[in-house]
């Protein structure tokens, strides 16, 4: 069996897995219910990082493979991790899928993550743990999509990679969702302490002159009443709110990311 990794993106994601390109999508339905999805895309990163790979590694098969694949977060996870995990955490494992978009020849490496909350509570609940969660993420180590996953983490561990990495920064915020309201607001306290757990990887990234951009958008039932962050945009329809910024921006005003938004 082949893995879907190589040198390159180990070295990829244990450098630069803080900086990504990162979207959050949420859209809001007429029942309560919220579609949420985490999209990460590192091709913009590898596009930097295969400049430093030789030709005898862009040769191996490996190097050429190509994915295109989307699962059932719950059905990746081994018995052994189903049996630590807690009611609410094996509810939030069925209600996610995983897709993952990879072609190194071509600069690609998509990872998404999606989520079905079935009302507000859900919703808030799923945000304030998704970073925990994330550290059960699979590998996705298989030759087609009929073949049963290796129960692996996502990235390799302390030494390899940790695939909760990609999440890190959910465990910053704090939520308050209801039927009319989406708010969510940064501790700088726990902000700054994961930049310092982040900081040789943002500084690695800054000096390969690789940006770190986040884009948040929301699509809701109703018109949008009101918008507490001046960086957020309101579509003509007050239907859509979005919000654009970066890792430098945020760096240095983390209340950037704060967001309240009454519909």
């Amino acid at each position: 069996m082949k893995k879907l990794y190589i040198p390159l993106v180990f070295f990829a994601f244990l450098c630069l897995t803080s900086c990504v390109d990162i979207e959050e999508h949420y859209d809001f339905k007429p029942d309560g219910s919220c579609t949420v999805a985490y999209g990460f895309d590192m091709s913009r990163a590898l596009s930097v990082l295969n400049n430093l790979v030789s030709d005898s590694v862009k040769s191996t098969p490996q190097f050429s493979l190509v994915k295109d694949t989307s699962m059932n977060y719950y059905s990746t996870l081994a018995d052994s991790v189903i049996a630590k995990m807690s009611t609410e955490e094996i509810t939030m494992a069925k209600n996610s899928a995983l897709h993952v978009d990879m072609d190194l020849t071509k600069n690609k490496m998509k990872v998404d993550l999606n989520y079905v909350a079935k009302t507000p509570a859900d919703l808030a609940y799923y945000l304030h743990h998704v970073s925990a969660f994330s550290m059960k993420m699979p590998q996705v180590e298989f030759l087609d999509p009929k073949e049963k996953v290796v129960q692996k983490p996502l990235a390799p561990g302390p030494d390899d990679l940790k695939g909760d990495l990609l999440l890190d920064g959910q465990d910053y915020y704090t939520y308050e969702i209801t039927d009319h309201k989406f708010s969510r607001t940064i501790n700088k306290s726990k902000f700054n302490k994961f930049l310092k757990s982040a900081g040789s990887r943002l500084v690695m990234a800054k000096a390969m002159l690789i940006d770190m951009p986040y884009k948040m958008v929301m699509k809701f039932a109703r018109p949008v009443k009101k918008i507490d962050n001046s960086k957020a945009v309101l579509s003509a329809d007050r239907m859509q709110v979005t919000l654009i910024t970066s890792m430098d921006e945020v760096i240095k005003n983390p209340a950037l990311m704060n967001l309240q938004v009454d519909f």
